[in-house]
């Protein structure tokens, strides 16, 4: 063999040249114990930041880059739950759910790795490039591809394995059946790791392949202690579920006339009651409260 001594010698000065780049081999002490145990785990690992998450107890979650409103904000809540009691979520950078789940994760001191299909010179998506800032700054970007690697489509399926291989186990929030998100559920179980799936509606096709993990023996979760409970080894603290007396505004009166999946104001209006004008300044306050997402079409019901 002939390495190429220049590409090596570019690695090493991009590590060189600050002091929260890390060039981690396989036989190096810090490289994750999890990581070790999967079929076909990376040789080397390119990071940068906060290396100490590396070996941190994680929880994958991942999604459709199509997400809908609700998608969004169940990944950003549950990523800030589980954050909170002590797991470090890891996922890819993606648009939609990956991308909710880190900016959740990071409301509770950045406790969260991106794991990137390029790279780490090379941040794609390129509007993600203030969030990856951010998970440097307080969490750890992570990459088997050498820093300059640009985006080549096969090398983001192969980037899954090392999400699920980090991880005890991996969260699937909102996904078709040919996702690619059902690529690294797979991964978890080859590596016999948990997996857990989020349910929706049956007329949402961005939740069928959820509903289809379900049925093939995914765990369904409907809040974060459902995997918090999972790991009474990690003696991880419970999240405080919000009651109703805590927040009042989610028990309005038009939370029961508007559905989680699109539904358009004139079946509120018909629904409710309501004049026009009345039926619009209620739903701003819910908007403004974060309890409903308006949409082009209508409204779709995130919180009640």
């Amino acid at each position: 063999m002939h390495p190429n001594i220049s590409h090596i010698q570019h690695c090493l000065d991009w590590q060189a040249t600050s002091t929260d780049r890390f060039i981690i081999s396989y036989g190096d002490q810090r490289y994750p114990d999890l990581l070790k145990q999967i079929s076909s785990p990376p040789l080397l690992l390119f990071a940068q930041g906060n290396l100490s998450l590396l070996n941190s107890p994680q929880i994958a979650i991942v999604g459709s880059r199509s997400c809908t409103p609700y998608g969004q904000q169940k990944a950003y809540d549950l990523a800030q739950q589980l954050a909170k009691s002590g797991l470090t979520i890891t996922s890819g950078l993606a648009i939609g759910v990956d991308g909710m789940a880190h900016q959740g994760a990071l409301t509770e001191i950045g406790s969260t790795i991106a794991v990137l299909g390029t790279g780490l010179n090379n941040i794609y998506p390129k509007r993600h490039s203030t969030l990856a800032n951010k998970i440097r700054e307080q969490g750890l970007l992570l990459s088997e591809f050498w820093p300059d690697t640009p985006a080549y489509p096969s090398n983001f399926p192969r980037r899954n394995r090392i999400i699920a291989g980090l991880s005890l186990g991996t969260l699937v929030i909102e996904a078709s059946v040919k996702s690619g998100s059902l690529i690294t559920a797979r991964y978890a179980i080859e590596q016999n790791r948990d997996v857990f799936a989020l349910p929706g509606s049956v007329d949402n096709p961005q939740a069928c392949g959820c509903l289809k993990l379900i049925q093939e023996g995914a765990k369904l979760i409907v809040n974060s202690n459902d995997i918090v409970n999972e790991y009474p080894q990690l003696a991880l603290p419970k999240n405080t579920q919000v009651s109703a007396s805590d927040s009042p505004k989610q028990s309005h009166f038009l939370l029961d006339m508007i559905d989680y999946h699109l539904t358009s104001f004139d079946t509120i209006l018909i629904r409710s009651g309501l004049d026009v004008v009345s039926l619009q300044n209620e739903l701003i306050e819910l908007e403004i409260n974060g309890i409903i997402n308006a949409q082009p079409q209508g409204y779709i019901k995130l919180k009640g």
